[in-house]
């Protein structure tokens, strides 16, 4: 086993993590730790940890590490990333600690979060960190030639942030990043679920009611039937049944996902001319899980005008371009060390 396939690509995401090495992904887990409570000690990551998450007794507490696409709490992040790190090297039997690792990171990210990011990828064994932007990377997960001199767009939605960019040259040339994305339409359905049906949902189940159920239009050409959620009346602490439809959710998290519309349209706003008349030609790239939700891209296409395309594997485009930029590190002059 030489130190060739010692290099991994990570996509740190808010809601899920993935690592890629020698070009498959090992790794696709929840962000997510469980650490004993005394001790501080890590004892359960990812798909684990998510199975513990509002289920914790007094010894236990689980984390999400990362909130808004960034590290929020420094020391969950390190031991996550380590914990998932040593993971994919028990599938690989590695020895050495010395690893390439090419980390994707919001375009929207300060100084202080960039570094936050490398110190914890460096402490989780990384000695040659290089970092790419999230819509950099979904370009290249895609497979749009970035280094073309022509305007490709691209919209992200993430668990915690939704990133527009465009990109001509090898170089991001508008962008915007807003902290609107997955998590706020599961705080929505949340929100609603207490106030319309006096019922309390945990996270887990708004996030399947809106993987069920969600939509960004009212009318759906194959609507999915309505999902049952079990929950407990507030009032009387009595279970409830609760049929929720499409409709409603798209009702609900309607606010949200106007902001991502204005944002959009902001991030065209600023476009060079001869780039937008190449988005016009092309059309716009929605990657990230939020491009899963129903009638998302006929709403923006019928919005804005200009056709919306939903990526081929729109969960996994970020972390398979982080992959591609971590084959062509020596050429990719956008990567920041």
């Amino acid at each position: 086993m030489g130190l060739f396939s010692q290099e991994i690509a990570v996509d740190l995401g808010t809601a899920n993590t993935i690592i890629i090495n020698n070009n498959k992904i090992v790794i696709d887990e929840p962000s997510v730790v469980a650490l004993d409570t005394k001790s501080g000690k890590l004892i359960a990551v990812g798909s684990e940890a998510r199975e513990m998450q509002g289920k914790e007794n007094d010894g236990i507490r689980t984390v999400r590490p990362l909130s808004d696409g960034v590290i929020g709490d420094f020391n969950a992040a390190e031991l996550m990333m380590r914990g998932m790190i040593k993971k994919v090297s028990k599938k690989n039997h590695w020895f050495s600690p010395s690893l390439r690792m090419v980390v994707c990171i919001p375009s929207g990210s300060t100084e202080v979060e960039i570094r936050a990011v490398r110190d914890s990828s460096e402490h989780a064994g990384g000695r040659d960190v290089y970092m790419i932007y999230e819509p950099m990377a979904a370009a290249l997960g895609i497979g749009l030639d970035v280094l073309a001199p022509e305007g490709n767009m691209i919209v992200d939605i993430g668990g915690g942030t939704t990133e527009i960019a465009v990109i001509s040259l090898g170089g991001i040339v508008t962008n915007k990043s807003i902290r609107i994305a997955g998590d706020d339409l599961t705080d929505d359905i949340q929100e609603h679920m207490r106030r319309a049906h006096n019922v309390r949902v945990g996270e887990r189940t708004a996030e399947l009611i809106k993987i069920n159920v969600g939509s960004a239009l009212t009318e759906l050409d194959n609507p999915p039937e309505d999902f049952v959620v079990h929950g407990h009346n507030q009032m009387t602490a009595l279970p409830m049944e609760v049929p929720v439809s499409y409709q409603e959710v798209c009702h609900c998290i309607e606010k949200s996902i106007s902001k991502i519309e204005a944002a959009v349209l902001g991030a065209l706003e600023q476009t060079p001319a001869e780039l937008y008349a190449d988005i016009v030609k092309n059309g716009v790239y929605l990657s990230g899980g939020g491009a899963l939700l129903r009638g998302l891209d006929k709403r923006l296409t019928d919005k804005i005008g200009i056709k919306f395309h939903v990526a081929d594997d729109p969960l996994h485009a970020v972390a398979k371009g982080t992959g591609v930029a971590l084959k062509n590190y020596k050429i990719f002059k956008f990567l920041k060390r």
